[in-house]
């Protein structure tokens, strides 16, 4: 560390040497420095260092020191004078301050410094001068929302602005004009930045923003528009008109003090009251034929209505005795649990829900969607084309099992229809099928989407074609303000506006910390005009809503009772939220050249980008030099920095000129684009040499970090993009009926009935939510009609792929119900 010392040193002409400090006057020998000038707070704006001044008499020597430590002296630039009313010297230090300096302790404590002057007498301290970094967050902690008010009614308009170093001066503007309380009076501004309109006057109507400024930034808010409506007043009624050959009279009155206007109610009540007169009052008149002509009228369309009714009574009775005739004996409802193989299919036509199952076998001639879950032959897709098609008679059949062959065809079709228009014609990325009540399940292989369908979320008696397909964010671009990121992929389900009785499962990936402590996380939709709008704020959900959501550690579950696009948009909190990207290294499979390059691809940690990249770098014909990492990218506003180091450098040599690769802050917090990459060009000075070891590294500036220790050859690996990471769900797209669940159907019913009542000792759906973990959703599953269904749902939804359905039947052989002990009926008492 480094410490000044006081050198006086007077030679014999009074004067003292280049490097000491000249005595003080006799005269003035026994006086204390004083400050005229010290140091004073100040901020950082950006990168720009600031300047610290102090000045003090008489002084032989004046240092500062910083967090208790000496500043260096080469540091300090020094100026001496002396006072010629006093004759006393004068001196005068600066130095400057960066903001490296200032964030080497940035969360540990404030950064302070302080100057210390010295004579001969002895030493003063000046006052501590604080410096801070300054900044102001792009989003309000809380703006003002638009109103309607009444003629003369106080509005009050609130503004909570973002957090800010130093702290942000607030106006409120009227139309983009700046609000002045004191030339008008009828605006108030309170203290904690809140704009009250004492009483609304019509030429109040506009739009009204808050303003927050430091000396950093200004920052807006969103507009919230104010209307000031006038309602309706009453005139006075009219006189009574004289009595009509009716034998009644009647007044009005008219809606015009004050007429209704800007969006103002009408008036309430009658403008016209009738009255029956008195029958001294009444015109004599006669009933005549005209009478029995009215009143046979009325009895023929009265009887007209109800053969209309009747006939159609048992239209729909008729029409409901077929559709049940589609329903498979109850016995079919099983087999998704039991293994069984398929016969194979008939060359004519078979009814699609009217094949009665050969109960003497283990197998069935069903020629369906209805298979095995234990055998994976026997499974088929219904990713090539609809499964039913409609029939003139409104019937639907199957033929042969067999679908359409060209998957284009049915994104076609849908795409003429007009709630279609917007659905991409990407049939890598979409699945569909045909589902009636026994449900179903779509997924879009490698990407973590799916879709389920549980029973009875298709009312009995309808058949839908669903559709799922994964957005291209380019293509559908989510508006994004202030700290917001997309979180998940733009998902679309429909088609819109079908009618379900309970909600389906989407499950998506997400890119999140899953600290909620962190973020905002809203769901967001995309409405028929294109525009999306908020539908759900996580953590905040209402039972009465149609979303419901569930945040896991990268998935996200999603209840919903409507079809549409949607996709999760989160909000930091503060600089400690983060999201997960995933680091990818692919090299070129084959070099023919001194020049090898090295892609670095920094995108969001869901699997439907990461399927992306794959196919895009096997088209390059690239190849997977080292396993994928993870790295958490905080909302610090730092950027991410990539670097190579550690080559051999007697066979290589970078070609990079700087000594590190930069992607900008926003350009991966705003999610514009999908894979950012960068692309290190290494050159090997000759060709035989195959041979490469090195460190590559990720990180961000203030942040975690992380490295890949590279060490292969590039001759002798020359596979390509290895093609198991693309066929890592092999399964159907498209499943329906039983085949979809692990839990077979009649047995759901069972254990739904006897969970859904509440048992004193609590063995029932709430005990089934405890040991499944899910606990927080009970005013959710409790709010439903079948809570132990939803619970199902949910558990279907998580393990499709990999439930155990004994570990189940543990569980409600745990509550104490004998149901759950059909789940562990061998195959061979099947």
């Amino acid at each position: 560390m480094w410490t000044p010392i006081l050198l006086c040193f007077t030679g014999s002409d009074g004067e003292g040497s280049e490097h000491a400090t000249a005595t003080l006057p006799a005269a003035f020998s026994d006086l204390l420095p004083h400050f005229l000038v010290e140091p004073e707070d100040e901020f950082i704006v950006k990168n720009k260092p600031v300047t610290l001044t102090c000045r003090s008499t008489p002084a032989t020597q004046i240092y500062f020191k910083c967090n208790g430590e000496w500043v260096h002296q080469d540091d300090h630039l020094i100026e001496r004078t002396v006072d010629p009313a006093t004759a006393l010297p004068i001196m005068q230090v600066k130095i400057d301050i960066t903001r490296q300096q200032v964030e080497k302790i940035f969360g540990l404590d404030e950064y302070w410094c302080q100057c210390v002057a010295w004579s001969t007498t002895g030493t003063q301290k000046s006052q501590k001068a604080y410096i801070r970094i300054a900044y102001l967050r792009k989003n309000f902690e809380e703006e003002p929302q638009g109103k309607e008010v009444a003629l003369d009614q106080e509005v009050l308009l609130r503004c909570h602005p973002p957090e800010g170093v130093p702290q942000a001066e607030v106006e409120w503007q009227r139309n983009e004009d700046v609000i002045n309380p004191a030339s008008d009076p009828n605006f108030f501004i309170t203290t904690d930045h809140n704009l009250v309109i004492k009483k609304a006057r019509l030429a109040d109507t506009g739009n009204y923003t808050c303003v927050a400024k430091n000396i950093v930034a200004r920052r807006k808010s969103t507009s919230a528009t104010v209307l000031v409506y006038v309602d309706g007043g009453w005139s006075e009624w009219s006189k009574w008109s004289a009595c009509g050959a009716d034998c009644s009279m009647w007044r009005s009155r008219e809606c015009t003090q004050p007429s209704p206007g800007t969006g103002g109610k009408d008036c309430q009540g009658l403008d016209l009251q009738s009255l029956n007169c008195t029958s001294e009052q009444c015109p004599q008149t006669v009933s005549g034929a005209e009478d029995v002509a009215l009143y046979v009228g009325i009895v023929a369309v009265a009887l007209c209505l109800t053969l209309l009714l009747i006939v159609v009574v048992l239209v729909y009775r008729r029409k409901k005795e077929d559709l049940d005739a589609d329903v498979a004996d109850s016995s079919i409802l099983t087999t998704g649990f039991q293994p069984m193989g398929i016969k194979p299919s008939k060359p004519e036509n078979s009814h699609l829900l009217t094949i009665q199952p050969d109960l003497t076998t283990t197998t069935t001639s069903y020629q369906g969607t209805l298979r095995s879950r234990h055998d994976t032959t026997g499974k088929f897709s219904m990713t090539n084309g609809p499964l039913l098609d409609p029939l003139p008679n409104g019937s639907h059949t199957l033929h042969n099992g067999k679908l359409t062959s060209d998957p284009a065809e049915f994104v076609s079709r849908l795409s003429t229809q007009s709630y279609f228009k917007t659905l991409p014609r990407d049939v890598a990325n979409t699945s569909y099928g045909t589902f009636n009540f026994l449900g179903g399940r779509l997924t879009i292989p490698n990407t973590g989407i799916s879709l389920l369908i549980p029973p009875e979320a298709i009312p009995r008696g309808k058949i839908y074609e669903i559709y799922l397909t994964v957005q291209r964010k380019e293509d559908l671009r989510l508006p994004l303000a202030g700290c917001q990121t997309v979180l998940s992929p733009v998902v679309s389900c429909g088609p819109p506006g079908v009618v379900l009785s309970r909600p389906v499962i989407l499950s998506m990936d997400h890119c999140s910390d899953a600290c909620l402590d962190n973020w905002a996380v809203r769901l967001k939709k995309q409405n028929y005009e294109g525009t999306w709008e908020d539908v759900l704020l996580m953590g905040e959900e209402l039972v009465s809503e149609p979303y419901y959501c569930q945040l896991e550690a990268e998935t996200c579950r999603l209840f919903s009772e409507q079809l549409g696009t949607l996709a999760l948009v989160g909000e930091s909190l503060h600089m400690g939220a983060a999201k997960r990207l995933r680091l990818v290294l692919f090299s070129d499979a084959y070099c023919s050249t001194l020049e090898y390059n090295i892609r670095v691809y920094c995108m969001d940690d869901t699997q439907d980008v990461f399927k992306e990249v794959m196919q895009m770098e096997r088209q390059l014909g690239g190849r997977l030099i080292d396993e994928p990492h993870v790295l958490l990218f905080k909302d610090s506003y730092h950027n991410l920095r990539l670097s190579i180091h550690d080559m051999p450098q007697a066979h290589w040599r970078s070609k990079l000129l700087a000594g590190y690769q930069e992607i900008p802050f926003y350009h991966i917090w705003n999610g514009s684009q999908r894979y950012l990459h960068c692309t290190f060009t290494l050159e090997r000075l000759s060709l035989s040499t195959c041979e490469l070891t090195c460190q590559l590294c990720v990180w961000q500036v203030e942040g975690e970090g992380q490295s890949f220790s590279l060490d292969f050859n590039i001759a002798k690996d020359t596979r390509a993009v290895d093609s198991e990471f693309l066929l890592m769900d092999s399964n159907a797209t498209a499943l329906a009926g039983p085949s979809a669940f692990q839990i077979p159907y009649l047995i759901r019913q069972k254990i739904c009935s006897s969970l859904d009542a509440p048992c004193p000792n609590g063995a029932d759906w709430r005990m089934l939510a405890q040991r499944l973990k899910l606990e927080r959703h009970m005013s959710f599953f409790a709010s439903k009609a079948s809570p132990t269904s939803m619970i199902l749902d949910l558990w279907e939804a998580q393990h499709f792929h990999s439930g155990n359905i004994n570990q189940l039947a543990t569980v409600m052989a745990d509550i104490g119900k004998q149901e759950a002990m059909i789940f562990l009926v061998s195959d061979g008492e099947c």
